[in-house]
């Protein structure tokens, strides 16, 4: 039987979750049955069981709306649920938007023949000059695959002693068929739009161009290889920012590999280990999840991290990590809101931590460069409204949790979710003297999301060198974009500075 984590097929993936479901209800009743057998043989009282059958019940709830619902973390609307009517006339698309970046190409359209003729007096009609009807359309030119035959001038001198020959464009690979702008679209494809080589390998051949995923492949490594040294410079300037967010998720790993257990494994679960700055990401592939992988991504950084609590971070401060560690309120806010199912008063630390954030919205945005003319006042705005409203938000926080805390059952989510916002509270409360700290970790989330994408779409790495090709592009791609400019561009001048003059160029310093 194929297992559920390589089922693709949808059919077959909905009627075993529909089986899946009704066997983890059938186990939760007969574990209920089991609990109260034991609560008797024990000598348990009634209320210890009934806590215990809650966090079952909460279990249950939980598993089913991971499942079956929707994964979106906005509030239902209040009342009965239903969307309200908007008043006024429905409006009707957002009109033609302007289109700067794409080059104009006019084309003049003539009579035919047979109609150049006057229906009134039958007279010949003639071209009046200048005079047009215009419009616009955006149009696409098909990709065009061509045999570029490049022709290097020689020169010599008439004593003969000397001949010289003109350069030609920057190679990959000496002697190599495949341009570097070839290359790089290759990997823009794959890292950034997410097209799997062999999909790739498809389209090249509708587009006339018969080539393999091998192929592709070699392209993607020689141009890793070239842009290796832009990786390391982009992962130390993210570890010279003042405050930068650590996060990781899974990655699989396919393919026959030796772990360092010497086991061989057809596939298993690596990790993505992603820290970012404003301006900035770089991600590692690591086998685990642990302090050891932590250290290895942050090193010797002494400024402050924001996390979302995972223990590995903590393992590491308390093992000689310099950082400061700071917690993210937006997972805070996610145990709440898991919570508010089985305890409605849940909701009211959501309302509370939303002041926070209503709070935040009205800060004026900090700019990314620190030295920038505009980055002291900003900070010093923020700063003031940090003193003025959000402190007052937090100690209402902090005195409904003392007000709770004795009140839930430790092992409900709502009481899972009051101890959750008591480990991480030293962290929550440091943004309240720093305005260079945010409210949340979510920048770094979002800059996981290519990963996340391209994993669903071509599933992984088939090889430990797939894994550091694939964090080299993604930190080269992800980071361009941070610093709002052409991947593909910048992709391609990073490697030209590279192969040409030995040098590295960082995402925030190219100009196009």
């Amino acid at each position: 039987m194929t297992p559920i984590s390589d089922e693709t097929d949808i059919e077959v993936l909905r009627r075993k979750a529909l089986m899946l479901d009704g066997e983890v209800r059938v186990m939760t009743k007969h574990i209920a049955k089991l609990e109260r057998k034991l609560a008797e043989l024990e000598g348990r009282t009634p209320e210890e069981l009934q806590q215990q059958l809650q966090f079952l019940e909460e279990q249950l709830a939980a598993k089913n709306r991971a499942l079956f619902g929707d994964s979106s973390e906005k509030r239902p609307p209040a009342g009965d649920g239903a969307p309200k009517k908007k008043r006024g006339k429905k409006r009707r698309g957002h009109g033609p938007r302007p289109q700067p970046q794409l080059p104009v190409i006019e084309t003049e359209h003539a009579l035919d023949e047979p109609d150049q003729v006057c229906p009134r007096c039958g007279g010949q009609l003639e071209e009046w000059e200048g005079q047009f009807e215009e419009s616009e359309e955006i149009d696409v030119i098909e990709r065009q695959f061509v045999i570029r035959k490049h022709k290097r001038k020689k020169y010599r001198c008439r004593c003969n002693a000397c001949v010289e020959t003109a350069l030609g464009p920057v190679k990959l690979i000496p002697g190599g068929r495949y341009s570097l702008d070839f290359a790089v679209d290759v990997a823009v494809q794959k890292y950034l739009d997410h097209l799997p080589l062999e999909r790739q390998v498809r389209v090249m051949a509708r587009q006339g161009l018969e080539v393999t995923s091998q192929t592709l492949w070699d392209q993607l490594d020689a141009l890793a290889r070239v842009l290796a040294p832009h990786h390391d410079a982009i992962h130390a300037h993210v570890l010279q920012q003042p405050v930068i967010g650590a996060d990781e998720t899974t990655w699989r790993l396919m393919g026959n590999e030796v772990n360092v257990r010497k086991k061989l494994r057809k596939s298993k679960k690596w990790f993505v280990w992603a820290v970012a700055a404003p301006d900035g990401v770089s991600y590692r592939i690591f086998e685990h999840r642990s302090a050891e992988a932590a250290k290895a991504v942050l090193g010797d950084y002494g400024g402050q991290v924001i996390t979302d609590g995972y223990a590995a971070y903590g393992s590491l401060k308390k093992n000689g990590g310099r950082f400061a560690l700071l917690h993210c309120w937006a997972h805070v806010r996610r145990k709440f809101r898991e919570a508010a199912p089985h305890s409605p008063e849940a909701e009211e630390m959501v309302d509370l931590i939303g002041e926070l954030y209503a709070i935040e919205r009205s800060c004026p945005r900090l700019p990314r460069d620190r030295s920038s003319s505009e980055a002291e006042a900003v900070a010093a705005q923020r700063q003031k409204i940090h003193d003025e409203h959000s402190r007052a938000v937090v100690k209402q926080i902090y005195d409904w949790y003392l007000e709770h805390k004795p009140l839930a059952l430790p092992k409900s989510s709502f009481g899972k979710a009051l101890s959750y916002l008591a480990e991480m509270w030293p962290g929550l409360e440091q943004f309240l003297d720093d305005p260079w700290i945010p409210l949340d970790n979510n920048g770094t989330e979002r800059a996981l999301r290519g990963v996340v994408i391209g994993r669903k779409n071509h599933y992984g790495s088939k090889s430990k060198r797939g894994t550091e090709v694939a964090a080299l592009f993604y930190t080269l791609l992800e980071s361009a974009k941070l610093a709002g400019v052409n991947p593909a561009a910048y992709l391609k001048a990073a490697a030209v500075k590279k192969l040409r003059f030995d040098q590295v160029l960082l995402p925030h310093e190219y100009r196009g």
